[in-house]
């Protein structure tokens, strides 16, 4: 049963003509949005029957906005290429393609570029002297799976392979000449950046609300970043709500990634929570409207320990098993009972005894990331499943329970359920907008303010 998403009725877009941008020593960059000719400003009801509110005004007016990099250039123009993709239904990329029979496919797992051209009749002799001579332009390494290609066979009896185009991505294609002149070009696709705001009342979760409103889902991630130390998106409330300020990026008429979010308003159990952009010490972090970061940091390790013993990988030397496998996680070496930490706040999901993990400790941090503690020799005092634990609390200590050579701690991070890299986590700032730039802050604070004023649920 599809479930209403009420109030999600706002989703404008903002095209912005002219951007002019100055930097003082906290890089502020004032964005101005100038309603000079009716195409500048256009709303849409974002599939919504009802809409509430109307389209922002933004007239003569200043939205303050910092930024994490300098290239602010044409906001809602075209990127950078070395060549832009352009055709009608009978032409791509220059090629007649009515004058060819077309096969397609997708690039399978472990699948090469070469064993597809060789498959579609290209010579083995063309294909190396192909791939050697544009190995600048191209890299078959990078091939990804479930990309989609396009051979273009001539239609006489000959049935050969003109042309080879390979989508590595929406926004890059390559395309191969097979004819007299073996050549390898690279298209990257124009895109469209516009300027958008969007609004919206929950009444389940916010992800269900981007996608059943045609909200680029990148948006619900972006903001449940934004503000994962702040909002439990796990425990949101029916009535909770969103205003929010974001550069998108659009492939004609298809979104094709959120380039970055301008700002955001989140009203959760009824109580607003501004993140307010702004850059300190180089670095662009969201603060509150008192200067607080919405961010706080984990410890660097959760124990003291000897030496790392093994690191992060796709593919490890198991010593136990004696097969090559993934290891998602980092060893750290430590004698047996060395004590164990939460490298932050969070509430512990589990703590039990699984197989060849041993003795486990899982905590959930907050919205976007988990960690996970193993080979444990026993847990911590008071650590059950369901306790909220404080960062640098002892939940365990060090042991040699499941598959394992010897004492040591395998340590799990997780962002959004997938495991990363604990050693390669930046710790996110932390530091409040120190009193020097409170001023300023606050004129930054106060345009974000005034604008998410004129922006209706």
């Amino acid at each position: 049963m599809r479930i209403p998403v009420t109030g999600l009725a706002l989703s404008a877009v903002i095209v912005i003509t002219s951007l002019a941008c100055s930097r003082s020593n906290t890089a502020e960059t004032a964005l101005k949005a100038k309603q000079s000719d009716s195409a500048a400003v256009t709303a849409s009801a974002s599939g919504i029957a009802s809409a509430s509110g109307t389209a922002a005004t933004v007239t003569d007016s200043e939205a303050v906005s910092s930024f994490a990099d300098t290239d602010t250039s044409a906001i809602s123009g075209s990127s950078s290429s070395k060549l832009t993709a352009s055709g009608s239904a009978d032409n791509l990329f220059g090629i007649p393609v009515d004058s060819y029979n077309i096969v397609t496919g997708k690039v399978k797992r472990n699948q090469f570029i070469s064993t597809i051209l060789s498959a579609n009749g290209v010579p083995w002799d063309t294909i190396e002297t192909l791939l050697r001579e544009n190995r600048e332009t191209f890299d078959p390494r990078r091939v990804r799976t479930g990309s989609a290609y396009s051979v273009l066979l001539t239609k006489d009896t000959l049935s050969r392979p003109d042309y080879f185009i390979y989508t590595h991505d929406p926004k890059v294609s390559y395309v191969f000449s097979l004819k007299d002149t073996l050549a390898i070009y690279r298209y990257d696709a124009e895109i469209k950046r516009t300027l958008r705001y969007s609004s919206g009342t929950i009444t389940t979760s916010l992800w269900e609300a981007a996608t059943e409103n045609n909200l680029n889902p990148n948006l619900s991630a972006e903001l449940s970043e934004i503000y994962a130390w702040t909002i439990d998106f796990f425990g949101l409330q029916k009535g909770d709500r969103f205003k929010v300020i974001y550069e998108e990026e659009f492939i004609g008429e298809e979104s094709v990634g959120i380039r970055r979010v301008h700002a955001a308003l989140f009203e959760h159990a009824g109580h607003p929570i501004y993140a307010i952009p702004y850059i300190q010490d180089s670095t662009m972090s969201f603060y509150d409207t008192t200067g607080a970061s919405l961010r706080k940091a984990f410890l660097k390790a959760p124990l003291r320990y000897s030496r790392i013993s093994s690191r992060f990988s796709g593919a490890r030397y198991h010593p136990v098993l004696k097969i090559v496998r993934p290891h998602h996680g980092v060893d750290y070496a430590a004698p047996i009972g060395t004590p164990v930490v939460a490298i932050g706040d969070g509430r512990v999901t589990s703590t039990a005894y699984e197989g060849g993990s041993g003795r486990i400790v899982r905590i959930r941090h907050n919205s976007v990331y988990s960690t996970a503690y193993m080979h444990l020799s026993r847990f911590g005092p008071g650590i059950s499943s369901g306790v909220y634990v404080k960062q640098g609390q002892v939940i365990g200590y060090v042991g040699s329970s499941g598959l394992s050579t010897g004492p040591h701690l395998d340590f799990r991070f997780y962002r959004n359920g997938s495991a990363i890299d604990p050693l390669r986590v930046e710790a996110p700032p932390v530091n409040p907008v120190v009193p020097e730039a409170m001023e300023e802050f606050r004129r930054v604070a106060e345009g974000y303010i005034n604008l998410f004023a004129t922006i209706d649920y």
